[in-house]
C-alpha cells in the first residue's frame, strides 16, 4: 500500500505551476496530505495586515483543496513529525525556502524528520531563476544589478505547468481554516508605540483566483507601465506583490503572460528581475538582513534617543507635515501596502531627514506590509539608505516636495490619503504643511523639520562617516 506524502505549503499557496506539489503527488501515487504550519516564532513578527491577508488566502486555498487543508500551529519540526506519525507518511515535500530564517528552520525540520525515518524533499523555489544561479564570468555572485540582469535574461525559464490531476487529498485532525488572530500574539518592537491590532482594508482578491484576476487587469495596461508606474495617483503598477509574496502566483506565470513585446513589458520584467536580484544577494549574504553591505556606512551617526523615537512615531503615523510622506505612511496603515515610488521617498525621509537607523524603518514596513518580503524589503531600504549592494549613493536625498510635484502634480494621491488637504488644490496641497502662513489649511500638521536644514545635516554626517571609515582603514592597514 502506498503511503500518503505530506505536502508542506509555505510560500506557494496555489495549485497551478506548483512543481513541488506535482512531485508530491507523484511520490504518493496521488495520495497527498496538504498542511500549512503556523510557526508563532516567525508569525508574531507580522502585523495585523499580513495576518488577515494570510488568513483570507488560506481560506481560498482550503476551498481549492476541497476543505482538506490541514492546519497546525507550533514548531514545524514538531508538528510535521507528529502529522507524519498520525497518517503513516514517510516523505514530506515542500518548495525550497531561500531566506536565512527559512533555511535554518528547514535544516532543523530535516533532522527531526530523519530521526523518525521521514525524508524531507525541497524542490523548486519562489523565483523564476533560483537564487545562487546567476554568476559573473568568473563564477562569483553579481553585486551590481545590470550585469545580473544580463545573465538572468539569458537563462531559460520553464513554461508554467498545470495543477496536478487525479489527487486524493488526505484529511487529518486539524483540517480546518483557523482564525489566526486566536492562535498567536502580535509582538511589535517597543519603539513602535501604540499599534492597532485591527486589520486594515486590503484588496480582497486573494488566493490563486484573485492573483490571476489581478494579473489579467494588469495585462490590459502593461503597455503603459513605463509611463505610469511612478505615478501613485493612478493605477499604474501591477499590484501583484502580495500574490508573489505568498505564492498564489509564480513569477514564471507572470513573465509568461506579460511577455516582452512592448517597452512597458520590458520595464516590468526589469522590476521582476530586481526582486530576484535582491533574493540572490540575500542568498549569498544572509547577514544583509540587518547588517549594512557598505562597510564605510557602519560609521554613519544615527539618532536613538527619546526624541528620535518620537520622530519615528510621527513618521509612522503620517504626521510629518510633508504631504507626500504622510500620504504614503497613511496608505500603509490603511491598506497594508504603499506605492513603490512613495516607499523610496518615505524611506529617504526617515534616514536622511530624520537621521534614524534604516533598520527601524525596515522593521516597521515588515510589520505593516502585506507584501513584506525580507529580501525585497531589507535591500530596498539598504538601497535608499546608501548602505546596500548597488545602492543609491547616500548623497542622493529625495526632496519630498519636489517628488510630489513631479509624480503627483494634481495632488490625486495626497487628496486620497490626507483628508485634511482634500479641499486644497495643487500645488499648494503638495507643500510642507499644505501651504505657508495664512494659506496653511486648518487641521493639518506643521512640518516637523526643515528639509533643507536636515539635508545639510545628513550630508555632514555622511562626510563624517567617510572620514571615520578612512581613519579606521588606515589604522588597520
Amino acid at each position: 500500500m502506498v503511503s500518503p506524502v505530506i505536502f508542506w505549503f509555505r510560500r506557494d499557496l496555489r495549485l497551478g505551476d506548483n512543481r513541488a506539489l506535482v512531485e508530491a503527488a507523484r511520490r504518493g501515487d496521488g495520495l497527498v496530505a496538504p498542511v500549512f504550519v503556523i510557526d508563532p516564532a516567525l508569525a508574531s513578527q507580522a502585523g495585523p495586515a499580513r495576518r488577515a491577508y494570510l488568513e483570507a488566502t488560506l481560506a481560498d486555498l482550503a476551498t481549492s483543496l476541497e476543505g482538506s487543508l490541514i492546519m497546525r500551529v507550533g514548531d514545524p519540526a514538531v508538528e510535521l513529525v507528529d502529522l507524519a506519525a498520525t497518517i503513516g507518511a514517510r516523505e514530506v515535500v515542500a518548495t525550497d525556502d531561500v531566506a536565512p530564517a527559512g533555511r535554518r528552520r528547514d535544516e532543523r525540520v530535516r533532522a527531526a524528520l530523519a530521526s523518525h525515518g521521514v525524508a524531507l524533499h525541497l524542490l523548486d523555489s519562489p523565483y523564476a531563476v533560483r537564487p545562487g544561479t546567476v554568476t559573473t564570468k568568473s563564477g562569483t555572485p553579481c553585486k551590481v544589478f545590470t550585469p545580473f540582469r544580463r545573465v538572468w535574461e539569458q537563462i531559460e525559464v520553464p513554461a508554467p505547468t498545470p495543477a496536478p490531476s487525479g489527487v486524493t487529498w488526505v484529511e487529518a485532525e486539524g483540517a480546518t481554516t483557523i482564525a489566526l488572530s486566536a492562535r498567536y500574539a502580535l509582538t511589535p518592537p517597543p519603539y513602535f508605540g501604540d499599534v492597532s491590532e485591527e486589520p486594515p482594508r486590503f484588496d480582497r482578491r486573494t488566493g490563486e483566483t484573485g492573483a490571476h484576476a489581478t494579473l489579467g487587469e494588469f495585462l490590459a495596461r502593461v503597455e503603459d507601465y513605463a509611463d505610469t508606474r511612478n505615478l501613485p495617483g493612478v493605477a499604474g503598477t501591477s499590484r501583484l506583490s502580495a500574490h508573489l509574496r505568498f505564492g498564489t502566483i509564480h513569477p514564471r506565470q507572470v513573465l509568461a503572460a506579460v511577455g516582452s513585446t512592448s517597452p512597458g513589458a520590458e520595464v516590468f520584467r526589469s522590476e521582476i528581475c530586481w526582486r530576484e536580484f535582491y533574493a540572490d544577494v540575500l542568498w549569498h549574504q544572509p547577514e544583509s538582513t540587518w547588517r549594512v553591505l557598505q562597510p564605510a556606512m557602519e560609521h554613519l551617526r544615527v539618532d536613538r534617543d527619546a526624541a528620535a523615537v518620537d520622530r519615528f512615531q510621527r513618521w509612522a503615523r503620517g504626521e510629518t507635515g510633508y504631504p507626500l510622506v504622510d500620504a504614503g505612511m497613511r496608505q500603509l496603515l490603511e491598506e497594508g501596502w504603499m506605492h513603490n515610488r512613495v516607499r523610496m521617498v518615505c524611506a529617504s525621509f526617515l534616514v536622511k531627514h530624520l537621521h534614524l537607523d534604516w533598520r527601524w524603518g525596515a522593521k516597521w514596513f515588515m510589520w505593516c506590509l502585506i507584501d513584506g518580503d525580507v529580501a525585497s524589503n531589507q535591500h530596498g531600504w539598504q538601497w535608499t539608505a546608501g548602505t546596500g549592494t548597488d545602492a543609491s549613493p547616500f548623497h542622493r536625498i529625495f526632496n519630498p516636495t519636489l517628488q510630489a510635484e513631479r509624480f503627483d502634480p494634481e495632488g490625486a494621491y495626497v487628496h486620497r490619503y490626507v483628508p485634511e488637504l482634500r479641499d486644497v488644490a495643487a500645488p499648494q496641497c503638495l507643500q510642507p504643511g499644505g501651504g505657508d502662513g495664512l494659506l496653511a489649511p486648518v487641521g493639518y500638521v506643521a512640518p516637523m523639520i526643515d528639509a533643507a536644514t536636515e539635508r545639510n545635516e545628513a550630508l555632514a554626517r555622511f562626510a563624517e562617516a567617510r572620514q571615520l571609515a578612512a581613519a579606521s582603514s588606515g589604522e588597520n592597514a
